[in-house]
């Protein structure tokens, strides 16, 4: 870090000037999961379309999230966190009152234990999240810590030690559909031997591989019914093709990419920064210029790079990107500050406790 990143404050960031009004526009925000950091980072356009507006919220290790109507799920360190969207409570939120137009509150806390959980989202009967400690795909339902649902044909027993490090998971019909996974070996870490060329994507339904010799696959999403990925050692943004089980590079870029969400005619792609005397790090051949952190977002159409987020302070590496629908000032509560206990809702109405000795 140099002399001027040290006096910029934290979460400092340059961006393309379009970029508030696109979101604008759009009339979306984005929110980013940065492990490293230890954030949820809520990203918003300015009213005055000129600046945007950040909010970071602490979290122990924040990976996977994922949004399905008023809810909204978050896999940490140890936890999964579900959080319901209040436009009421948000309104008169005591902090800030008629300043945010939704709120994001905890409602269940579940306790999975240290298994690294990553992609996560609602499934038709509950939520599923990939399990990369077990290399397999689970549920949750607070009965247990979890319950493993599937695993690759090519792990011979579901159990700790990250066999192949599956990371990326695509639900479709309401039902885990793909995945992604960094190796097909069946052995503890095994999946390093052979990080740069050997990721898979896979059909969970028929258990089989459809791609494989892939560069660090991670962050499968649908867009226009046709499965997308990152592949982050080679910096490529695919499209793949099901059928004759295939990819076309839509894009190429000098970075390492993860994390991609989909919103109208644009792609919001996360990128991290090379970690340092890092031995998997120093086997990609990305240049120097590779080393930022931040989104960039592509225009499907024309497959243009229209704007850019970089981080200068406080963010290393991103894992998840999610783009906000239909929310231009979202705020989010952790379970740390204790203002969310103030927050009350029933099925008919909503309240805002006053503050006491106990919750400040």
């Amino acid at each position: 870090m140099n002399d001027n990143s040290q006096q910029l404050a934290p979460f400092s960031a340059r961006f393309t000037p379009q970029i508030p009004e696109l979101l604008s526009k759009l009339n979306c925000s984005i929110a980013l999961s940065t492990y490293q950091a230890g954030k949820i980072v809520f990203i918003s356009p300015n009213p005055d379309q000129e600046r945007l507006t950040t909010l970071p919220r602490s979290f122990r290790k924040p990976m996977g999230m994922a949004v399905k109507g008023n809810s909204m799920v978050i896999s940490t360190k140890d936890e999964v966190i579900v959080f319901q969207n209040s436009k009421e409570l948000a309104e008169h939120y005591p902090n800030k009152q008629n300043t945010y137009d939704s709120l994001w509150l905890p409602r269940i806390t579940y306790y999975t234990g240290l298994v690294d959980m990553h992609d996560i989202d609602f499934g038709d009967d509950g939520i599923y999240a990939v399990n990369t400690s077990f290399s397999c795909i689970c549920k949750l339902d607070g009965n247990f810590n979890f319950t493993p649902v599937w695993k690759p044909f090519f792990i011979k027993e579901i159990g700790p030690g990250d066999f192949c490090h599956l990371n990326g998971m695509v639900i479709l019909n309401g039902k885990p559909k793909y995945v992604t996974a960094l190796g097909s070996t069946n052995k503890p870490k095994a999946w390093k031997d052979n990080i740069v060329n050997g990721g898979v994507l896979m059909d969970v339904e028929k258990n089989e591989i459809i791609l494989n010799h892939l560069s660090m696959p991670h962050s499968p999403k649908m867009y226009n019914n046709e499965l997308h990925l990152l592949m982050s050692a080679s910096g490529e943004f695919i499209k793949v093709d099901l059928e004759t089980k295939s990819y076309k590079t839509l894009k190429k870029f000098d970075g390492f990419c993860r994390g991609l969400s989909f919103h109208g005619d644009f792609a919001f792609i996360g990128f991290s920064k090379l970690r340092k005397n890092s031995s998997t790090f120093a086997k990609l051949s990305f240049s120097d210029k590779a080393n930022f952190s931040g989104i960039k977002i592509i225009h499907m159409p024309t497959n243009a790079e229209v704007g850019e987020i970089i981080y200068e302070t406080s963010v290393d590496e991103i894992y998840e990107v999610l783009v906000l629908e239909n929310m231009i000032r979202p705020n989010i509560l952790n379970t740390k500050d204790e203002i969310h206990k103030l927050s009350l809702a029933t099925p008919s109405t909503t309240y805002w406790g006053s503050r006491s000795e106990d919750v400040k």
